[in-house]
């Protein structure tokens, strides 16, 4: 399988989760993947795989500089890797901005710009997150 049929599949596993969390985040279906953490631990498993190649071919993984940082993304497969990380990093703050939310009862209208600017932003969605959870916990 090539890296560009991987880069696609990552995708088809990730997305539905977002959609599932945004649209449905109390079915117990998305309640099951969210505390299993099913499609972060398949990411995972294919990262794995992907930063071994990487570094196969590349030799070691050099973060000092951003030189070095920036030489490691000119090889597809610490490219893909570097993407499947932000794939299951980014859905992982996504469960836990889920996770949180039971208990501390935001609205999930509001919740939602949290899972979507986590999807797209990383950490902005997290931040958002906790500025909200910040108020809501004041007004508590």
């Amino acid at each position: 399988m090539t890296p560009a049929e991987v880069f696609k599949i990552v995708g088809m596993l990730a997305m539905p989760m977002w959609i599932l969390m945004v649209f449905l985040p109390k079915w117990k279906v998305t309640r099951f993947f969210i505390d299993y953490k099913i499609i972060p631990i398949l990411l995972s498993i294919i990262y794995v795989i992907y930063i071994i190649q990487a570094m196969q071919i590349g030799g070691g993984m050099d973060f000092g500089s951003l030189q070095s940082v920036m030489a490691l993304f000119t090889e597809e497969h610490a490219v893909l890797a570097g993407w499947i990380h932000y794939l299951a990093f980014d859905l992982l703050v996504g469960m836990w901005i889920l996770n949180q939310n039971k208990t501390i009862k935001i609205h999930h209208l509001l919740i939602i710009p949290c899972l979507l600017s986590s999807f797209m932003l990383g950490p902005v969605g997290f931040l958002l997150f906790m500025i909200m959870r910040a108020i809501k916990l004041k007004k508590a």
